[in-house]
């Protein structure tokens, strides 16, 4: 019999750019780039979400967002955080009165806009599916191997692509990352947040009100309608696992006591989710034909609205670089392109994760002299006004190395 073979597999398909998780920030950098004119694929399964979580998009994340063309959908579902209050409920002798900061003090109409984690996410996947020259693969990311010219990622549905650089937006556990061997940091605080949404029976009027207390901070964010309101409930582990265990009126009544019935009558109006309390670092946010932003790169607890936002800028910041590496005919994957990326990227990165982790830290300790420092700190926020403006500046956005899709037009 004549020898048979088997026909040749066919050539994996070639993108300039494939960015791996279809999450918020991985949608969102996908979109940029291929809104910018640049090759894309788009690696992840769209998973549905549902954990009671929001996010509070400031003010240069919403610019992003209306530039990449979703903020006009989203905006309906969104509610303004015109004012963040801090209220000092830890029992120190050193207790300050409550500080309350205002957006316009510093030329905005509100510091972000507060919307749900669901909402957000499944308006970033229609304005996918509408984006010309993004081709979306619904199929996790198997493996990643770095080559001379490009890298492949193996599909755990079957076959491969190539790309000339891969971005890995796909989470803390990132498969991509340790493929990479990125040497990476992590760490866990005694604590866990409950999360959920809320009804209540005063209005919240714009406001978000963070309680600093012993166990972490307890957080109120304002949500669309005047009379509902997220929560990020900071506690012990063993605290957070009660309530979490509670009924919705008994949670319900323990979340209007801690909030001091500040808003009245409370009432659990969306499903709860319990995030553990962690933090993650990397060595380098790049290695050869590799990118790492969002969680892939850097992880908070949920304290301060820093994490996606973070993560966008990451997303905004690699469109910038790449379409730099193409304007001065470079190699995008080269080490040499994401030089100047990985540098901003990481003092970012490492001025956000030092206030989140000092904040947490400071409220556990428990120790007069920390109380003390904390609490002069409040009061010079609110007394000396060019110290406040600035430091609310720097919190909703970082002046220096702000990529274009974030600045004001």
């Amino acid at each position: 019999m004549p020898a048979t073979s088997s026909p040749p597999s066919p050539a994996p398909e070639t993108f300039a750019v494939a960015v791996v998780g279809a999450g918020a920030a991985g949608l969102a950098a996908a979109l940029a780039l291929a809104q910018a004119g640049v090759a894309t694929a788009l690696v992840g399964r769209h998973a549905p979400v549902a954990d009671g979580r929001t996010v509070a998009l400031l003010d240069g994340s919403v610019r992003f967002l209306d530039a990449l063309g979703a903020w006009r959908a989203l905006a309906p579902q969104a509610a303004p955080l015109a004012v963040l209050q801090i209220v000092d409920d830890t029992g120190s002798l050193f207790r300050p009165p409550p500080v309350r900061f205002h957006a316009g003090e510093i030329g905005l109409e509100a510091f972000g806009w507060n919307v749900e984690n669901a909402g957000l996410v499944e308006t970033l996947r229609a304005r996918a599916r509408a984006m010309p020259g993004l081709t979306l693969i619904e199929s996790d990311a198997e493996s990643f191997a770095a080559g001379e010219a490009a890298a492949r990622v193996v599909l755990a549905e079957g076959g491969a692509i190539e790309a000339r650089l891969v971005v890995a937006a796909d989470g803390a556990r990132s498969r991509l990352r340790g493929a990479s061997g990125i040497g990476v940091r992590d760490w866990s605080y005694p604590q866990a947040a409950l999360t959920t949404i809320l009804a209540h029976a005063r209005p919240h009027r714009d406001v978000s009100t963070e309680f600093h207390t012993r166990q972490g901070p307890f957080t109120l964010v304002p949500l669309p309608g005047g009379h509902r309101s997220s929560l990020v409930w900071v506690t012990a582990q063993a605290r957070a696992e009660d309530l979490a265990a509670l009924g919705d009126a008994d949670l319900a009544a323990a979340v209007e006591a801690q909030a001091k019935h500040m808003l009245g009558a409370m009432r659990i109006d969306g499903p709860r989710g319990r995030v553990p309390m962690r933090g993650l670092a990397v060595a380098s946010p790049v290695a050869h034909r590799l990118a790492l932003i969002g969680e892939a790169a850097h992880v908070f607890p949920p304290i301060g609205a820093q994490g996606l936002n973070l993560g966008l800028r990451d997303a905004a910041a690699l469109r910038d670089a790449v379409l730099a590496a193409a304007e001065d005919r470079r190699d995008p994957g080269s080490r040499a392109a994401l030089a100047g990326f990985a540098r901003a990227r990481r003092r970012d990165a490492a001025l956000r994760t030092a206030a989140v982790d000092g904040l947490n830290r400071s409220l556990l300790a428990d120790l007069l002299p920390v109380d003390a420092l904390r609490g002069l700190g409040l009061l010079a926020l609110q007394a000396v006004g060019p110290l406040r403006r600035a430091v609310m500046r720097e919190g909703v956005l970082p002046r220096r190395g702000t990529p274009e899709l974030m600045r004001a037009r």
